[in-house]
């Protein structure tokens, strides 16, 4: 997770169950951006999508080995890609495949940053720099003076999730490094 010294980072999470929803794709619409009508689809609003096996090629994604592509919810049937023009296409049936968002009601998130040396950063739910931010929807920040006080310029995180039945999993680890704010092209 990159930070940059001095700026406010605001970065949402998206938490997924493990198993795999797959919706049969009714009608692909030759619009820009390009919309899927998928009846009773489920998704909460905008959220990482596949589509396979769908006549228009481009459209396709793995789910085993590319990465995901945003769905935005037009309504309960309805999808949009933004990333996609479907003018002059006549692209038809496929499978709208996702994973569902975990309920976070009554959860408390904890996400620790820890340093090799240096003080170390808890942000939570219930103190401040985690909030819920709708089902599977965190939101991370960090304020600029936060940002700016780091001492360090590389630490460790996880984020742990307790659950209302007292559960707790880590449900994100990995390494986070700071930059100094420049900019590269």
């Amino acid at each position: 997770m990159p930070v940059t010294k001095g700026a406010t980072l605001r970065k949402p999470l998206l938490l997924m169950q493990p198993t795999y929803t797959y919706r049969p794709i009714t009608a692909i619409l030759p619009t820009a951006p390009l919309q899927l009508t998928v009846p009773a689809h489920g998704l909460p609003g905008d959220w990482p999508t596949w589509v396979e096996g769908s006549s228009w090629s481009a459209l396709n994604r793995d789910k085993g080995r590319e990465g995901f592509r945003i769905a935005k919810r037009v309504d309960a049937d309805a999808l949009e890609y933004n990333d996609l023009n479907g003018l002059g296409q006549r692209a038809q049936g496929g499978t709208l495949v996702y994973q569902l968002p975990v309920d976070l009601t009554g959860c408390r998130a904890a996400l620790v940053i820890t340093p090799k040396s240096g003080q170390t950063i808890e942000l939570t739910t219930e103190n401040g720099g985690l909030a819920i931010a709708g089902l599977g929807r965190l939101l991370l920040e960090m304020t600029a003076a936060q940002t700016a006080a780091i001492d360090w310029a590389e630490a460790r995180y996880n984020l742990d999730i307790t659950f209302s039945d007292g559960s707790v999993q880590r449900w994100l680890q990995g390494k986070v490094t700071i930059n100094g704010g420049c900019c590269h092209g």
